[in-house]
């Protein structure tokens, strides 16, 4: 009974090797498992849309920008035709200046010219009269010129008055 009871011993302590051996061989192969968890976890780096939700995202954001942008557009065009009928108005007004400065140095050199008179002694009387007939004559020219410039301006002005209220109805 001893030898059966040694070799049940021996059977024993052989399994006990045989256990502690694959107890050993799954702690080296399980000591690694929380690095290789980490290492093995899968990381989504860019999430995946469907394409219904992406048009409809780019749908919202056009509905909520197009406004503003028409806006926008409608400001600034609005302060560049400002701006166009403010230069013409400066260009009308300089042309306007122009014409006035030019009628004034022809008026100033018409009466040094009329103030030297005529040369000759003889038929004062009839050169005078028709000297002073030429003087009304290109005064009342003058003052003409100036109420054409003038009513011109005006109809420019008033052109302009009424784009600008044609604009912001």
């Amino acid at each position: 009974m001893a030898a059966s009871l040694q070799a049940s011993v021996a059977s024993l302590q052989s399994s006990l090797q045989l256990i502690d051996s694959s107890i050993s061989i799954l702690d080296s192969g399980v000591s690694d498992f929380p690095r290789m968890s980490k290492v093995l976890q899968t990381t989504r780096h860019f999430e995946l849309l469907p394409e219904p939700t992406l048009r409809e995202a780019q749908q919202s954001l056009l509905d909520e920008i197009t406004p503003s942008i028409a806006h926008l557009l409608s400001l600034a065009t609005n302060h560049v035709e400002k701006l166009s009928r403010r230069e013409q108005g400066l260009r009308a007004k300089c042309e306007l200046q122009e014409g006035r400065l030019n009628s004034s140095e022809a008026r100033q050199n018409s009466s040094r010219a009329q103030r030297r008179g005529p040369a000759s002694g003889g038929g004062g009387g009839a050169s005078a009269a028709k000297a002073a007939e030429m003087r009304r004559l290109v005064q009342k020219k003058e003052r003409l010129q100036y109420a054409v410039e003038r009513l011109e301006l005006q109809s420019k002005q008033r052109e302009r008055q009424l784009r600008k209220s044609m604009a912001f109805q």
